[in-house]
C-alpha cells in the first residue's frame, strides 16, 4: 500500500463527501478512491448497512463492506442533529464532490440538497444516485437491485436461456452497473468543471441506466419501427450458450468468426461443413444459432478439457477453463499480474484483497489504505474542516463513534 499523502492516482487532490451506502454508491466511490480521490465516507452512528452482512470477524466489518470501502476515511454523524448537519455543510465547503443515494426530497428536508451545498461551495459537483429519474412518475420510489432487475426485463429474459421461472442474476448487476456509470459521470463532471469553472448537480437513475445497459443487446428487432425480428438477441438467450461439457468437465469456448469456424472444422476433420449454409456465413450462423451451439456442444463432449484447450489454442480459437470462485485464486494470469494480495488489517487481521485493475504509465491508481472502522476518522476530518474541539464535542456527543 502507498501512503495517502504520496498518492499519484489521476484524481489525487480531489475530495469527495460520500453519503452513499449499500452497494451502488460505495462501489462508485471506491473506484474514485482507487483513482486517488480523498473519499470521506459519511455514515450514521449505526454505520452502512453492509457493515452488518456476514461473514465477518468483528461486528460492523462484514465482507461486502470490506470489499467496497478501501481507500476511504469514515466519519460518523447523526444527521438528525442540527450540529451534525452544520458540520457537514462546512465539510461541503472544502469538497469537490458531494455524492448521495438518499432520496433528493429527504436531502432537501435536511438542508443538505444541492441548493444548500451550492451556497457554501458554488463549484461543487453534487451527484445523486436515485432509483428513478425525477421527471418520471416513479420518482422518489425505493429501488433495489432485485426490483430493477425485474422491472428492467432481465429477470423475464432468463427463462429464454435457462428455462423455468423468471429469476434474478446471481450478482448485484444493476447496482454495480449503475455504480460504474455514476463514477464515470462524476469524473466527467469534474472534467467539465476544470474546463469551465462550473459546478453542477447530476442525477444518475438506476432504472434508466440499467434499461439502457440491457437494451444495448436486447432491443433487437424493436430497434426498427415497425419491428423486425425477435425482441431479444437470439445468440445471448440460446439454451446452448453455456460452458461446454467435455469428457471430464467443462470448457468455455467461442467459435465466432469465419476464421474461427474454418480453423475449427479443420481441427475436428469436418471441412465438409464449410459449405453448409448454417455455418458458412455469420448471418447463417445467427439464423441457426441453436443448431450451431448444439453442434459445438456435441463435438466437445468427445475429448477432455485439457485436450480441447490445447487443440483450440493451437487453432487460435478463444478458449478458457471454467473457473469457480475458489479456483480463480490459482489462475496463472491473475497471479502473473499480482491481482490478489494479502494485507494485514489493523482490526480484521489477514485479508485477501483484489488489486486495482489496469496499468497507468503516469498516474497509477493504488490501494493506499484499508477499509476503515466506523467513525475512525471523524475527529481528524472535522478538524480539517476547521471545527474547534468544543464544536466537535457538540457534533458528536458522548456516544457517537469517533476517531
Amino acid at each position: 500500500m502507498t501512503d495517502s499523502a504520496t498518492a499519484t492516482g489521476p484524481l489525487s487532490g480531489v475530495r469527495i463527501l460520500d453519503l452513499t451506502s449499500v452497494i451502488l454508491g460505495p462501489y462508485a466511490t471506491q473506484i474514485l478512491a482507487d483513482f486517488g480521490a480523498d473519499v470521506i465516507k459519511v455514515e450514521s452512528p449505526s454505520g452502512d448497512i453492509m457493515r452488518h452482512v456476514g461473514p465477518m470477524r468483528n461486528q460492523g466489518m462484514g465482507h461486502i463492506y470490506l470489499n467496497l470501502n478501501r481507500n476511504k476515511r469514515s466519519i460518523a454523524l447523526d444527521l438528525k442533529q442540527e450540529a451534525a448537519r452544520d458540520a457537514l455543510r462546512r465539510l461541503g465547503a472544502t469538497a469537490d464532490v458531494f455524492v448521495t443515494n438518499v432520496r433528493p426530497a429527504a436531502m432537501a428536508r435536511l438542508g443538505l440538497g444541492y441548493d444548500d451545498i451550492r451556497k457554501v461551495n458554488p463549484r461543487i459537483v453534487y451527484a445523486s444516485a436515485t432509483g428513478f429519474g425525477a421527471r418520471g412518475r416513479y420518482a422518489g420510489k425505493p429501488a433495489y437491485d432485485d426490483l430493477i432487475q425485474g422491472l428492467s426485463g432481465i429477470a423475464a429474459i432468463a427463462p429464454q436461456a435457462w428455462g423455468g421461472e423468471p429469476r434474478y442474476m446471481p450478482l448485484a448487476i444493476a447496482d454495480r452497473t449503475t455504480g460504474l456509470y455514476l463514477a464515470n459521470a462524476i469524473s466527467a463532471a469534474l472534467f467539465h468543471r476544470e474546463r469551465t469553472g462550473e459546478g453542477q448537480t447530476i442525477e444518475i437513475p438506476m432504472f434508466e441506466v440499467f434499461v439502457e445497459y440491457l437494451l444495448g443487446d436486447h432491443l433487437s428487432g424493436l430497434t426498427f419501427d415497425p419491428p423486425e425480428g425477435p425482441h431479444y438477441y437470439p445468440r445471448l438467450v440460446s439454451k446452448h450458450r453455456r460452458p461446454y461439457a467435455t469428457k471430464d468437465g467443462h470448457v468455455c469456448a467461442l467459435v465466432y468468426t469465419d476464421t474461427h469456424w474454418r480453423n475449427f472444422f479443420k481441427a475436428i476433420g469436418r471441412e465438409d461443413l464449410l459449405v453448409d449454409p448454417r455455418f458458412s456465413t455469420h448471418g447463417g450462423r445467427a439464423d441457426h444459432i441453436d443448431a450451431v451451439y448444439a453442434f459445438v456442444a456435441d463435438t466437445l463432449k468427445t475429448k477432455t478439457t485439457a485436450e480441447w484447450i490445447a487443440l483450440l489454442d493451437q487453432a487460435d480459437i478463444p478458449v478458457a477453463p471454467l473457473h469457480d470462485i475458489a479456483s480463480l485464486f490459482d489462475d496463472p494470469h491473475l497471479n502473473d499480474v499480482g491481482f490478489f494480495r494479502f494485507v494485514d488489517h489493523p482490526t480484521e487481521g489477514r485479508l485477501r484483497m483484489t488489486d486495482v485493475p489496469g496499468t497507468w504509465s503516469a498516474s497509477q491508481p493504488a490501494v493506499r489504505s484499508l477499509p476503515p472502522n466506523l467513525g475512525e476518522h471523524t475527529t481528524e476530518v472535522l478538524r480539517e474542516a476547521g471545527l474547534s474541539e468544543t464544536e466537535i464535542t457538540a457534533v458528536l456527543g458522548e456516544k457517537a463513534p469517533r476517531g
